[in-house]
């Protein structure tokens, strides 16, 4: 099930979105009653896909985000990789949705894409081991985790570099039943290959990734947490596209703005 949140002629709404095999073009959206969370309440109120606007498919009470979860990326930094998950914070102001602009803050001189794989989380679940992980999760969708380069290196920490407004686009939906072990990614700037990975090549795997976080903090429904980013991050600039694909999930595509 691909699990979306829309704004439609009337206002917003959780779907559940409907198509013929790979053919978006004439999906339908389902219109959910109050959340997306459980076995969904259809309130029988339909749209086509193309007559409505996608927006973030999940408005987070927080993003937690994991660092250096790919070697490879690790090592292009200079860095090593950490034994546990190294988290931090993203702001919920952060998220944007499909096509809204990723907004270039005037005081940074270089702000990176990182395309992320991004788990949503579907109940309540403090303490969760490993093995019980996936039961707390609704799906994924896919992430950019932008990131202020110049600050993340001068601040000592990344509060600043990671938690600009429009600093986490999500989207375009969130794919449910989905095996996140072994799934591509790849960023495209302007249409040009910059990343291309596995989530095979995740060093915290999902599972073990929720676990840590939930000993941590209580995760909420709606939560987010982006399990890293590939090796191939790089700037962008004002004018640039910027679209992620994660096979199974689907394209998250934002332009690049001056803020």
């Amino acid at each position: 099930m691909r699990l979306a949140r829309i704004a439609h002629p009337d206002g917003v709404a959780f779907v559940s979105i409907e198509a013929e095999g790979d053919n978006d073009d004439a999906a339908q959206v389902l219109e959910i009653a109050d959340h997306p969370f459980g076995k969904p309440n259809f309130t029988g109120r339909r749209w086509s896909l193309a007559d409505v606007r996608l927006l973030a498919p999940i408005l987070p009470t927080k993003v937690i985000a994991v660092g250096r979860n790919y070697a490879k990326h690790a090592e292009e930094f200079g860095n090593e990789v950490p034994a546990e998950p190294m988290i931090f914070l993203k702001p919920s102001t952060t998220v944007i949705g499909p096509n809204a602009p990723i907004k270039l803050p005037p005081a940074s001189s270089r702000v990176d894409f990182e395309g992320e794989l991004a788990v949503v989380i579907g109940q309540p679940v403090k303490n969760v081991p490993a093995d019980k992980a996936h039961a707390a999760i609704l799906g994924y969708t896919v992430a950019n985790d932008v990131s202020a380069r110049d600050f993340q290196q001068s601040d000592g920490q990344w509060g600043r570099a990671k938690g600009f407004d429009t600093f986490c686009p999500l989207g375009p939906w969130i794919s449910t039943g989905v095996d996140p072990s072994d799934l591509a990614l790849t960023t495209e700037v302007d249409g040009v290959v910059k990343q291309n990975a596995r989530t095979s090549e995740l060093v915290h795997k999902v599972a073990d990734i929720v676990a840590f976080v939930s000993s941590v903090m209580t995760l909420l429904p709606g939560d987010v947490i982006l399990t890293g980013t590939p090796e191939g991050v790089g700037p962008i600039e004002a004018g640039q596209q910027v679209s992620i694909t994660i096979e199974g999930i689907g394209t998250l595509t934002n332009p690049v703005q001056a803020a």
